[in-house]
């Protein structure tokens, strides 16, 4: 009998991190997939990046408004009321058995909540990570208790999920989903790159994105200040930003990425939205991720190229040598790019690996998910390490390698 599995994406980067399991599943006779789509992908501000999704061909079964005008704490609080409603009634129509998540964003958050009510199982990706600066991090745990089926990045990630009580039968290290992407696409070249972005490349070129630091107070532009101050030193260099997300004082930095590429736009470019493809086919030719995004943390190291990672947002993340954690003051993002230009750093890039895995895990989630035995309860039972009733490396554990 199959089964019918409803995949739900709220953003621009995790719809481009979710692809390789939308293919995966949309080819498996035994899988009817449903696709959600919610959160800033209904947004005008943030690109609209829904028609991407149907540019891609992928057919999108229900689509749940819940990005508000407002990045406040009351507002975001609104739109997870929002949300938290119309999921419940989407769920109602689509009467999927299973929904599959990633991540830790608030409107995933309401998806999940929906589903737990709905006594609707819930499959997992990215759970038992640790970022210690952001309120997706309280989020994302108890999106892990809810939840059913639990695929993790690695070893580390799994063994966290079992401490918050889940069975180690229903964990599975599967590796970063985001490595699929880099094995699977057929990347961009040079020229087809500068053509589509139009651009030109320079003797330097960084990526950045920053996010807000969701649990800090009114840090946003201060930060982001002392980042542009510091990249404004750069010589020789392009500055390519992707646009922060919706989370509160998004549209602050939003705003200071728009002004600051008004002063030299030859050199300093800004997108909303880039799209998977040509995001992942820049990691080819710059030198490092600049920002805060979980990219530079998970699937820059596979291009072999530096991080320089601000801040606390993602403090807790396991991390690849080529990852240089820094303050977010302007001193410390200074020696951070003396430490990513130095001889010592350019010989570690030659050497140092991804502990993220081998950028197979839509395959492997998805014969999970069509070989799991079909169940209508959520019920579980808390998992007490101490009682060791189950071997603590589970009978079902899929090696990321």
């Amino acid at each position: 009998m199959s089964k019918t599995v409803c995949l739900i994406t709220g953003s621009r980067a995790e719809y481009g991190l979710l692809r390789p399991l939308l293919d995966e599943l949309q080819a498996d006779s035994e899988i009817r997939l449903q696709l959600l789509v919610t959160g800033s992908h209904l947004s005008p501000e943030f690109g609209l990046t829904y028609q991407e999704i149907e540019t891609d061909g992928y057919r999108i079964d229900e689509k749940v408004e819940v990005v508000m005008s407002s990045d406040s704490p009351v507002g975001i609080c609104k739109s997870m009321g929002l949300g938290l409603i119309s999921f419940s009634e989407a769920y109602s129509r689509l009467n999927p058995d299973l929904i599959v998540v990633l991540g830790d964003r608030y409107e995933i958050f309401s998806a999940v909540s929906a589903a737990h009510i709905s006594r609707i199982p819930v499959a997992h990706l990215h759970g038992g990570e640790v970022t210690e600066g952001a309120f997706d991090d309280a989020l994302r745990h108890s999106i892990t208790k809810m939840s059913y089926l639990h695929f993790t990045a690695n070893e580390d990630y799994r063994r966290r999920v079992i401490q918050l009580g889940e069975n180690p039968d229903r964990v599975f290290n599967v590796g970063a989903i985001g490595l699929d992407n880099i094995t699977r696409l057929k990347l961009l070249s040079r020229g087809e790159l500068e053509d589509s972005l139009g651009i030109q490349f320079n003797r330097h070129n960084l990526l950045c994105t920053y996010h807000p630091v969701t649990l800090e107070s009114d840090t946003a532009e201060s930060h982001m200040q002392n980042l542009l101050n510091v990249l404004e030193q750069q010589e020789d260099t392009n500055i390519i930003f992707t646009k922060s997300n919706a989370d509160t004082s998004g549209r602050i930095i939003n705003q200071m990425i728009d002004e600051f590429v008004q002063k030299d736009r030859n050199h300093y470019h800004a997108y909303a939205s880039l799209g998977q493809l040509r995001y992942l086919s820049l990691m080819q030719y710059v030198d490092a991720v600049v920002g805060n995004s979980s990219s530079g943390i998970i699937e820059a190291p596979s291009f072999g190229i530096g991080t320089v990672n601000l801040g606390d947002r993602q403090k807790g993340r396991v991390r690849s040598k080529l990852v240089i954690d820094c303050g977010p003051d302007e001193t410390a993002i200074a020696t951070a790019f003396k430490t990513l230009y130095s001889p010592a750093f350019d010989k570690l890039r030659k050497t140092a690996t991804n502990p993220y895995g081998d950028g197979q895990s839509a395959p492997r989630i998805a014969r999970i998910l069509r070989e799991s035995p079909l169940t209508q309860t959520t019920q579980k039972s808390f998992y007490d390490l101490a009682s060791d009733r189950v071997s603590p490396h589970g009978v079902n554990r899929v090696p990321a390698n």
